[in-house]
């Protein structure tokens, strides 16, 4: 193929800058130049990224742009996401990212690659991309069914429901899916304004882009890839899971940041345990757990009696009640990582069974790919839409139980009950194990939907070739 370059623009939040990197190596090992655009505090995120594509033809190429917000008569405001813990910073940070534009477009000017593949989040990379007659792509760091199933949740404003505990039926969707008021973005809330200002600007933009491009594969969602093609009428490519970039125990191990756990006592502890017999949970990077629900989490899991490998956050290992720990170590049951976990390292371990998550679209392909059954914990974004696509649709999951959208992304409120009954489900011999089959069904799709000839792999190469004939066309 002739040489095509694209730029990519990712958001410095680790659930979106993850995955885009990952599709800049694949972009690069199909043998496009590729670049990212980034800032000096996210740079370094990126090395063992670029170092995947050292023997491709074109090695990826960083840019960095600096972020001042400062000068621009903004608060100061970090753009790094290990230090964005609270909603307010991020707010700032959302209001402070237009100053990125002048800078990107004197790349852009002098660059004229083929393309910018630009996070939701830089909603004016529309305008620039028109300015130089160049196709401005959007990634949204989520999938076909989420995209479908907003896009009619937005048309109904306010749902027509008795209460905001009542379920009602999204409509025009391939199908049923019922979802409540309590589980939609709180649009009047106070937080969520700078956040729901933005996304507005997002969704306007995509409609305005030349395309999308989606980190899923046809076979996991048909039905959704075909009605946002051909009824929402947008034009998309399916690309992923992306994720399959991270091949070696090395890339699974420092996916995003520095594992808090020693790769050799991980795989250990999960050799020495039976196929299929953990569980494993993490609600992602950005997900706040409350004390009280930190209790909970603990005693169901010492209740159940299940091995399990429980991830929290740095900030949270001081809210562990008191004896847990020794208790679960005597017992030689558990596992807890504080801070960073090799999330793909354990999902692929052929000890894990379960996974309880948040669902955010990026774990939610890891279990899939690791073949497991999960329980479907929503907190924020368009996770209550994904987690609806894994019991529902996919059938690979159950429900936590009655829980609602956060505007400050806190996890909260669920009884060890609940979390006892969901995680029996999907560890146990009946439902677990049909839950199981189906999602190493879709394990095996996904694998080869990446391989050439494959779905995704194809629908890549229909886009290179569409950036090819547009730059043409100039």
């Amino acid at each position: 193929m002739a040489s095509c370059h694209v730029v990519f623009f990712p958001f410095i939040a680790y659930g979106h800058m993850i995955p885009m990197t990952d599709v800049a190596v694949l972009f690069a090992s199909r043998g496009l130049k590729t670049t990212i655009i980034t800032t000096s505090s996210s740079a370094h995120r990126l090395t063992k990224s670029i170092q995947k594509t050292i023997n491709c033809t074109h090695q990826i190429e960083l840019h960095i742009i600096e972020f001042e917000a400062g000068e621009a008569g903004l608060p100061p405001v970090s753009d790094n996401p290990d230090q964005i813990d609270s909603n307010e910073p991020f707010s700032r940070l959302l209001e402070a990212l237009p100053t990125l534009q002048e800078p990107f477009e004197q790349f852009i000017e002098k660059s004229q690659p083929n393309c910018i593949i630009a996070d939701m989040f830089f909603p004016w990379t529309t305008e620039t991309a028109a300015k130089f007659n160049i196709p401005r792509i959007a990634f949204n760091g989520t999938g076909f069914f989420a995209l479908c199933v907003s896009q009619e949740v937005m048309k109904l404003h306010k749902p027509n429901a008795s209460s905001d505990s009542e379920p009602f039926v999204v409509p025009n969707i391939p199908h049923e899916i019922k979802l409540t008021r309590k589980q939609l973005p709180q649009l009047e809330s106070e937080e969520f304004k700078v956040f729901l200002k933005v996304v507005i600007q997002s969704v306007e933009a995509e409609a305005k882009s030349y395309g999308v491009i989606v980190n899923s594969f046809y076979e996991l969602e048909p039905e959704y890839a075909r009605h946002y093609r051909e009824v929402l009428k947008r034009k998309a490519w399916h690309i992923g899971p992306v994720s399959i970039c991270s091949k070696n125990k090395e890339d699974k191990l420092e996916r995003g940041k520095k594992s808090a756990i020693d790769e050799h006592e991980c795989l250990k502890w999960l050799d020495s345990k039976p196929s299929g017999s953990v569980i494993y949970i993490s609600f992602g990077s950005i997900v706040k757990v409350s004390s009280s629900q930190l209790y909970e989490i603990a005693m169901a899991l010492e209740a159940c009696n299940e091995n399990f490998i429980w991830v929290i956050r740095n900030d949270e290992e001081t809210l562990i009640p008191e004896g847990f720990e020794a208790r679960i170590a005597a017992k030689e049951k558990g596992l807890i990582i504080k801070g960073w976990a090799p999330q793909m390292l354990i999902l692929d371990h052929e000890s894990v069974g379960g996974f309880v998550t948040h669902c955010g679209w990026n774990s939610v392909l890891e279990g899939v790919l690791g073949g497991v059954a999960m329980v479907a914990w929503p907190v924020m974004a368009e996770q209550f839409y994904n987690a609806k696509l894994v019991t529902d649709v996919l059938r690979i999951g159950v429900s936590i139980g009655d829980v609602e959208w956060s505007p400050v992304s806190m996890c909260d409120g669920v009884k060890r009950v609940s979390i006892e009954r969901a995680v029996a489900t999907v560890m146990g011999a009946q439902e677990g194990d049909a839950m199981r089959l189906r999602a190493q069904g879709l394990k095996e799709k996904a694998k080869r939907a990446v391989e050439e000839g494959g779905s995704s792999y194809s629908d890549l190469t229909t886009f290179i070739e569409n950036m090819k004939a547009f730059k043409s066309k100039v």
